[in-house]
């Protein structure tokens, strides 16, 4: 529903209706989003006894971020937020990607506090390669929209501001390694999870071999590294973290990933985001789908014991060919002295 409106944002971009457009993209996404939780609850909420009190206040979660949401066809409110984010208040573009920013965080958070997550995604049928390419194309196709391909750059334009720019050899190496590290982290978080919480720990691994179960395969592996760290990259770090800020980037796309629920897998996963973040800031959106991609890759092929010596040789390896990367670097870019 979204990438109509996404357009039109972009096309009234410069133009003298382009707050009309603001106000009226605005109010119709957060209109839709309050109707769709008003009818539920008035057609689910308040027939089923039962399981009431949790439709209800998913139900009332939606409606509520809708409200929020609507505050944001408002000027003087995109002005106050312009302070603590690097965003145009008068930008459509701008004033649109916070409203679907927030109708997103505010359902996914409403959708984790009020249902039973993990028991829904074990008994939803497992991903096959279609369903996992239909999930994160949107991603894609919402970052190419949002930064307005063929309607305010080109192509070239679009990968510039995107930052899908060719990346310094350093860069790779800063990938890799920083790949290796997010494997550490994410399975040191997993062991913390097993011992401190065991019972939701074996939940999150029940449900996540459900949903995943399917794509064990080769071409289900590729695909699990490709899809994910393409589509959400260029989306998150690409279109949006240069205008909502690194950390709210980060939160958002942890708050996709309610495969996960509450637990401290969803924790490790906010603390990557914030890791590819930085990446992308510091170098560009390519280095952070490298790295994206090789963690997947490295997550869904077990490292062996036998191997385990060797990975962490290499790892060592490339945080030194990393690190010799950025200070000569940073060296070449200081001015000369006489």
């Amino acid at each position: 529903m979204p990438l109509p409106f996404v357009i039109t944002a972009n096309a009234a971009v410069g133009k003298p209706w382009a707050g009309h457009a603001t106000g009226i993209l605005a109010g119709l996404t957060a209109g839709v989003a309050f109707l769709v939780g008003a009818l539920d609850l008035a057609g689910a909420g308040l027939v089923q006894a039962g399981a009431g009190g949790q439709q209800v206040g998913l139900d009332v979660g939606i409606m509520a971020t809708a409200v929020v949401a609507a505050t944001l066809a408002s000027r003087p409110i995109r002005e106050r937020v312009a302070r603590v984010l690097p965003i145009d208040p008068d930008s459509p573009v701008h004033a649109y990607a916070l409203v679907l920013a927030v109708i997103l965080f505010g359902t996914q958070v409403a959708t984790v506090a009020f249902v039973d997550i993990l028991a829904a995604d074990q008994e939803a049928p497992p991903l096959s390669l279609v369903d996992l390419a239909a999930s994160e194309a949107p991603f894609l196709i919402l970052a190419l929209a949002g930064v307005g391909l063929y309607v305010r750059r080109n192509v070239a334009g679009a990968a510039e501001r995107l930052g899908l720019t060719r990346p310094a050899w350093w860069h790779i190496a800063l990938a890799l390694a920083a790949a290796g590290a997010f494997l550490a982290f994410i399975t040191a978080a997993d062991n913390l999870s097993h011992a401190w919480t065991p019972q939701v720990a074996s939940q999150v691994d029940t449900t996540t071999q459900h949903v995943f179960g399917g794509l064990t395969n080769p071409f289900g592996i590729a695909a699990l590294a490709l899809l994910p760290g393409i589509c959400e990259e260029v989306l998150f770090r690409g279109a949006l973290q240069p205008r909502i800020g690194l950390l709210a980037t980060a939160v958002l796309f942890a708050s996709i990933h309610t495969q996960y629920g509450l637990s401290f897998d969803a924790l490790s996963v906010l603390v990557v985001a914030i890791g590819l973040g930085f990446i992308r800031k510091y170098t560009n959106t390519t280095t952070s789908v490298i790295s994206h991609v090789t963690y997947n890759l490295l997550a869904g092929i077990p490292i062996g014991a036998g191997l385990m010596a060797i990975a962490v040789i290499v790892e060592f390896g490339l945080v030194a060919l990393a690190g010799y990367g950025i200070w000569s670097h940073r060296r070449a870019a200081q001015p000369a002295t006489l």
